[in-house]
């Protein structure tokens, strides 16, 4: 028996096809939306976790300014208790210093060399005295340039020939000088200087210095 379809075949598998397109269509369209989701998700979990370091760094960089203020401060600090550190150490020590002025000019003045005024400002000796010959005088400068621990830069500011009586009150030729020298403090001598240095009996000074 032969079977014959009067039904509109054709548009039926048109209508079908559209369908089926349609059908991909949105199928397409729904996972695009989905990748899309997807993708945004993951960039707000990436931002967010962006953001997240960003808060920890901005928390250790304020943490760590404070430490450097600390820090700061307790240099401020350290450098003010060596600043009066060093004060005290300059008192204590200028305060032993004409002793040991008094006992280097005794031991560097020569035979024949008599002082008669020494004057202090600061590390800067004025000194004036008397000579019986200018190698004395020389002698003198050598002995505070290269001699002494104490004293340095010897530099004759004036030597003149007088006449003075002698014991017998007879003349004598006589050379009067004025010298400028300079006194070191203890950290520029070498070590042991000022344990090689005792102070000088007061008589012997003056007896130097007569």
């Amino acid at each position: 028996m032969i079977l014959i379809n009067l039904l509109p075949h054709r548009e039926e598998k048109r209508r079908q096809r559209k369908r089926a397109f349609f059908v991909g269509l949105g199928a397409a369209a729904i996972g695009g939306l989905v990748v899309v989701g997807l993708w945004y998700s993951v960039l707000q979990q990436m931002i967010s976790a962006q953001n997240s370091r960003n808060e920890f760094l901005k928390a250790e960089i304020t943490r760590l300014d404070g430490q450097i203020r600390d820090i700061a401060n307790l240099q401020a600090e350290i450098k003010a208790l060596r600043d009066r550190q060093g004060a005290v150490e300059n008192l204590q020590t200028d305060r032993n210093l004409p002793v040991h002025l008094m006992d280097e000019l005794v031991r560097q003045t020569p035979e024949g060399v008599y002082l008669t005024a020494v004057r202090q400002n600061g590390q800067l000796i004025a000194v004036t005295g008397i000579a019986q010959s200018n190698e004395r005088v020389a002698e003198f400068l050598r002995n505070t340039a290269y001699n002494s621990p104490w004293l340095e830069k010897p530099e004759l500011a004036e030597i003149k020939s007088i006449t003075a009586a002698g014991p017998n009150r007879e003349q004598r030729r006589m050379f009067e000088f004025s010298m400028r020298v300079t006194l070191k403090r203890p950290q520029a001598q070498a070590p042991g200087a000022a344990a090689s240095a005792p102070a000088a009996p007061a008589s012997a000074a003056v007896a130097k210095s007569s």
